[in-house]
C-alpha cells in the first residue's frame, strides 16, 4: 500500500493523477496548506523541505518527497509510462521540474495573487511562461505526446498546463497544446486524480 500526502496543487495532482493511471493501490492524505499543516513535524519526518506531495511505500518502506523523484519511483515500481524512450521522458521531466513549474508558479504569484506590486515581475516572468509553451507547442507540433505516447512527463505537465486561467494564456494560441490538453483531461484516470485529496473544482475548459 501507498500513502500519500497531498494537496490538490499542480504538483500534487501530478502524482495522484500518475497513481490513479497506473491503478496501484494507495491511500490519500491531505495536507492542508491553507493551515500550514505543511509544517507540523509529523509531516516533517517525510518531507523535511515542507513541500507536498510526499509518498510512503509501505511494501518497500521507500519514503519520498519531491514529484519528479515520485513519478520516476512510481514509473519504475509499475514498470509502465515510460513513454517511447527512457531518457526523452526524463528530459521533458526535468523541464518540468526545473523550468515550467517554477515560472509558471511565479506568474501565478505576481499576476493573480500580487497583482500591481510589481510590473516588471508580471512582465518578466509571464514573458517566459509565454516562451515555455512555445516550447512546449514546438515539441507537441513534433509528437502526440512529449516522449511519443503518454508518459509521466506528460502527467508532471498537464496539471500546470491546466491553470493556463491563472497564467493569463490562451490555448488559442498554442493549438497543439490545447489539443494535447483537452485529450489528457479526457482521460477517467486523470479526472479522478484531478480531484485528490479532494473536489476542489472543475477541470477548466479551453
Amino acid at each position: 500500500m501507498l500513502d500519500l500526502y497531498t494537496w490538490p496543487t499542480p504538483n500534487g495532482r501530478k502524482v495522484s493523477i500518475a497513481l490513479e493511471e497506473m491503478g496501484l493501490a494507495y491511500r490519500c492524505h491531505a495536507v492542508n496548506l491553507q493551515q500550514q499543516a505543511q509544517f507540523s513535524s509529523q509531516f516533517l519526518a517525510i518531507s523535511p523541505n515542507n513541500k507536498i506531495p510526499a509518498l510512503v511505500d509501505s511494501d518497500t518502506g521507500q519514503t519520498l518527497m519531491e514529484s519528479g523523484a515520485i513519478l520516476v519511483y512510481l514509473a519504475d515500481k509499475s514498470g509502465e509510462f515510460w513513454g517511447d524512450e527512457r531518457y526523452t521522458t526524463l528530459q521533458w521531466l526535468m523541464w518540468q521540474m526545473g523550468g515550467l513549474g517554477p515560472m509558471l508558479g511565479q506568474v501565478h504569484y505576481f499576476k493573480k495573487y500580487n497583482p500591481g506590486k510589481s510590473v516588471y515581475a508580471e512582465e518578466r516572468f509571464y514573458a517566459e511562461a509565454r516562451r515555455l509553451y512555445g516550447v512546449l507547442e514546438g515539441r507537441l507540433q513534433a509528437a502526440e505526446y512529449l516522449s511519443g505516447s503518454y508518459s509521466i512527463a506528460d502527467m508532471a505537465v498537464w496539471p500546470w498546463v491546466s491553470r493556463f486561467e491563472w497564467q493569463s494564456i490562451s490555448l488559442d494560441d498554442f493549438p497543439r497544446v490545447r489539443q494535447w490538453y483537452k485529450q489528457i483531461a479526457g482521460r477517467p484516470a486523470v479526472q479522478r486524480g484531478y480531484d485528490q485529496p479532494m473536489f476542489m473544482n472543475d477541470i477548466p475548459k479551453p
